[in-house]
Formats: structure tokens, C-alpha cells, sequence
């Protein structure tokens, strides 16, 4: 694995919402270069052991470690069990996150709420409990996973939308804070529509509530505003994200990169 490009080897890489879509292609990725992969989501006993053996790397077995990202307190003890368990965080991927699409006026208050508290507040902890030892060993990297709604809105995804562009201004008042610090930094990634089966979800909910197939959904609604008229791959954005974890990434900070199909070249 030593030979692997931007090879990753002895770092620890802890991944939110890693059981499933976006992060368990980052797991898969991060891993793949040695990286040792500890990782939360929500899976049962059966998946958690195939995702194991999955993200295992020659750094090691990895670890899952259960927690609700809704609660402030789990996301500071992702970090701090990672810490005792593994010695340190190298590399923190702040990929989970919640949706729900409804009009301001009628949007759910605890919808809101769980949104806000996964989505923004969650990177907040967590990135608060990790950069004390990252300081500490003089290396870093935190990575947001925010959207393209990060950086445009899209009518009746008021709470993505406002997470996202929290993230997005959270990413970079971290960077500035640790511009100076011996090689750490601090990026978001605003990705457009990625194939995972929340996207899925969305396909069939949209094509009930506005009687389409799932094909009409998809190419005059989910992807009306990606000008290459395709998804992103999952695969696209780990290899960005491998790239940032390295030192090859060691110049980026505060950036919000696209990944987009050219949605917010518009």
C-alpha cells in the first residue's frame, strides 16, 4: 500500500454516515490507500460486520462506532473515543446528513430542528473536538460534504439548503482560524445530485406527488439543473476526497469545491 498513489498509510480516517452511499464510497476509497477507517451510520449487526471487512485497510480492522448526530454529545464522543481507542484523528469526514422536502410554510418544526442538528451543528462538534490534537501533531484535515445547495437554493429544501450554506460558511471561518497552523486545513465539497438510495428515495416520493415515471422525475426534475445532465459519481467525489486528505491537498483551505456538472457555473 506504501507505493499506492497519495498513499494515506497509518492515517486515521474518521467518516460520518459511512454505511451507506456517499461515505461508504469515501470509506471505501480512504481505505483503499491505507487509511484506517472509523466510521458511524445506521446499520444493524450483519452490515456492520460486511462493512468492516469492507473499509479494512493494511492500517488496520475498522472501527464503527454507534452515535445520534442529533445529539450534541455524540458528535464531540465520535472524536474522543476514535482518540482513545486509536490514538488520534487525521482525517475528519463530515458526510452525514438528513433531508426533507416540504413548503417554508408547512415545513415540520422537528424536521427543521433534526436537520439543523445533523447537518450544521454536528460538523460543529465534531470538528470542535478534533482540531485540539490535530494542532497538537501538526497535521489535519477536515472535510465538509456539503451540496450544491451549499452554495444555491432550490424551492420548498428551506432546512438543506440553510444547513448546507452554514456548512459552507463554517468551513470557511475554520480555515482562516488554522491557516497558519503547520498542515491542517479545512474544505467543503458541494456536490451535485450523487446516485445513492436517499436520491432514490426522493426519485419515487416525486414521481407519487406529481405523477411522473421515474425516468420523467429524473431528467425534468433532479437533474433539470445539472447542465451534463448526469449524476455525480460516488467514486468522482471520493477520488476528491482522497485527494484532500493527503499531502498533495496540503494548499486547499476554505475552498468550497464544486462537483456538479456545471449546476452552479449558471
Amino acid at each position: 500500500m506504501a507505493d499506492t498513489p497519495q498513499s494515506l498509510e497509518n492515517k486515521v480516517a474518521l467518516i460520518t454516515g459511512a454505511t451507506s452511499g456517499i461515505g461508504e464510497m469515501l470509506a471505501v476509497e480512504l481505505a483503499r490507500r491505507g487509511a484506517h477507517i472509523v466510521y458511524t451510520g445506521l446499520a444493524n449487526s450483519t452490515q456492520i460486520d460486511a462493512l468492516n471487512t469492507k473499509f479494512a485497510s493494511s492500517s488496520g480492522p475498522a472501527l464503527f462506532i454507534p452515535a445520534d448526530l442529533s445529539a450534541p454529545g455524540d458528535a464531540t464522543a465520535l472524536v474522543t473515543t476514535t482518540e482513545a481507542k486509536l490514538g488520534r484523528v487525521d482525517i475528519l469526514v463530515n458526510n452525514a446528513g438528513v433531508q426533507h422536502v416540504e413548503a417554508v410554510d408547512s415545513f415540520p418544526t422537528d424536521k427543521w430542528d433534526l436537520i439543523m442538528a445533523v447537518n450544521l451543528s454536528a460538523v460543529f462538534h465534531a470538528t470542535r473536538a478534533a482540531l485540539p490534537g490535530m494542532k497538537s501533531r501538526g497535521f489535519g484535515r477536515i472535510i465538509n460534504i456539503a451540496s450544491a445547495h451549499g452554495l444555491v437554493a432550490s424551492p420548498f429544501k428551506s432546512a438543506y439548503v440553510a444547513s448546507k450554506h452554514g456548512v459552507v460558511g463554517f468551513t470557511k471561518a475554520v480555515a482562516l482560524e488554522i491557516a497558519a497552523e503547520a498542515n491542517l486545513t479545512c474544505n467543503a465539497i458541494c456536490p451535485g445530485y450523487v446516485k445513492t438510495p436517499l436520491v432514490d428515495g426522493q426519485i419515487k416520493d416525486q414521481a407519487a406527488a406529481h405523477n411522473m415515471t421515474e425516468d420523467q422525475v429524473v431528467s425534468d426534475i433532479i437533474l433539470a439543473a445539472q447542465p451534463n445532465k448526469r449524476f455525480v459519481e460516488a467514486h468522482e467525489l471520493a477520488a476528491l476526497v482522497a485527494l484532500l486528505s493527503g499531502d498533495d491537498g496540503r494548499s486547499f483551505n476554505g475552498a468550497a469545491l464544486s462537483i456538479d456538472g456545471g449546476w452552479t457555473a449558471r
